[in-house]
């Protein structure tokens, strides 16, 4: 069951059923008939009509930000900030894909050849709730360019934003049998995944669902693209300005309500700093995040996704706190909705299980390091291998503690984030693949080679 329940109160506002499987059999037919018309349009022609999907998408930022607003709790501000990077990212391909598409000249040994960037066929996209629009642009964008069609599976909190969106694309002149949007159940993606008229999956979501996703995938031959949880490191060498380095790591981490797989969650500070840090931090976090109704832009904390969520970090946290972790701010549930007091908690050990599993919501972990090496050590202590951050007044320093972090970004004296032209993507069990930038358009992609 589909439903819209908004986290701020825990109302109930609408459910809907589930896309029978004679329905979902049907849409997959759709986009694999759909395929052989759309990827026959000229480059330039689909390009444009991404385009024109960038229009609508700013058009429409009120609307989409008050449906994400209503359906998973996030502030007002945020969701007009995500539907702006999602237009950056149709413009990006809109303007880029017909030059990352050309034929790639390649010379022999003896004679010439080409690598023809070609399409694949129907995808199958199964999307999260934390970033509802964000997350579908990155994988449509570049796939509607390329020529690929899309059956698309979003949240189930989310189903007005997937209505949304596929109404944004078909007004934009995207075929209707090129995006069709499916309310379907996890039941259904194995035999999906299956069916030879799918030739890929995309899945950002839970390491479980990741875990899940890719083993259908690879017992039926599909390529995969994952983006699933992380526990980014963000180390802090050193600062002439305390406190703005403590506001900039605090905002990366409560972004979105700290729902953000690529949030900085694990803050590693040097022990010349660690004590100051800390308490300018646990400060800022205790006064500056107030909860509040999302819908104001004043609001500073938003409720989480959804109350089972709410409940779920307050007992990571709860549990943290009796194997030893020092609460030093917040911890506790506010209800009737879905809200968690922002957290933080130090003296986290690898014997409990904070130190391992990732935390979604507002808890910021920190940890004191006394070298280089010991920070780098803790940093790359993770089963996680998405993104990381490391900020110092040294660039150089700051780089060479960069290229010793196990991930798939890194991001010296920035927060971390996401950019329209940067390939985005992790490593370990934070997934596979790359989404975003001149990487992002290759994941589905037959490279053909053609000897001339």
């Amino acid at each position: 069951m589909y439903s819209v329940t908004d986290p701020a109160t825990g109302e109930l506002i609408e459910e809907l059923p589930n896309t029978t499987d004679e329905e979902v059999r049907a849409a997959i037919d759709r986009v694999h008939r759909g395929y052989s018309s759309w990827r026959r349009r000229p480059v330039a022609e689909r390009a444009e009509i991404v385009a024109r999907a960038a229009e609508l998408f700013a058009e429409r930022a009120d609307d989409l930000a008050a449906i994400m607003t209503l359906e998973m709790g996030k502030r007002i501000n945020e969701g007009l900030g995500e539907v702006g990077i999602v237009v950056d990212i149709f413009e990006y391909y809109a303007n880029n894909g017909p030059a990352l598409l050309a034929d790639e000249p390649l010379a022999l040994k003896s004679g010439k050849a080409a690598i023809a960037k070609e399409p694949i066929g129907a995808l199958l996209g199964v999307m999260p709730w934390n970033f509802p629009c964000y997350q579908v642009a990155r994988f449509v964008a570049p796939n509607l360019v390329l020529g690929n069609t899309i059956l698309l599976k979003h949240a189930s909190i989310c189903p007005r934003s997937a209505a949304a969106i596929e109404e944004v694309l078909h007004d934009a002149g995207v075929p209707d049998d090129a995006y069709v949007n499916v309310f379907a159940s996890s039941r259904q993606i194995p035999w999906v995944l299956a069916d030879p008229r799918i030739r890929g999956v995309s899945l950002t979501g839970s390491e479980q669902a990741g875990i899940s996703v890719a083993a259908e995938a690879g017992k039926n031959l599909k390529r995969c693209v994952l983006e699933l949880g992380g526990s980014d490191p963000l180390i802090v060498l050193d600062t002439d300005d305390m406190d703005e380095t403590v506001k900039v790591t605090a905002t990366a981490r409560m972004r979105n309500c700290g729902q953000s797989c690529n949030a900085p969650k694990r803050m590693i500070v040097m022990g010349d700093i660690y004590e100051e840090f800390v308490e300018r931090l646990t400060k800022r976090v205790a006064e500056y995040y107030v909860p509040g109704d999302p819908a104001d832009p004043a609001t500073t904390l938003p409720p989480l996704a959804s109350i089972a969520a709410a409940d779920e970090v307050a007992a990571q946290v709860e549990t943290a706190v009796q194997q030893g972790a020092t609460l030093r701010a917040g911890g506790n549930r506010i209800g009737p909705g879905a809200y968690l007091e922002a957290t933080v908690l130090t003296d986290v050990t690898p014997e409990m299980n904070a130190y391992y599993e990732e935390i979604f919501g507002p808890v910021v972990l920190v940890f004191r390091a006394e070298t280089e090496d010991e920070a780098i050590a803790i940093a790359n202590d993770s089963p996680f291998g998405l993104g990381a951050s490391v900020f110092g007044t040294d660039p150089d320093r700051a780089r060479r503690v960069a290229d010793r972090i196990e991930a798939g970004m890194v991001y010296l004296n920035k927060s971390g984030g996401s950019v329209a032209d940067l390939p985005f993507g992790g490593i370990k069990r934070s997934g596979m693949g790359r989404e975003l930038g001149p990487l992002g358009i290759e994941e589905f992609m037959n490279k053909k080679s053609i000897r001339l």
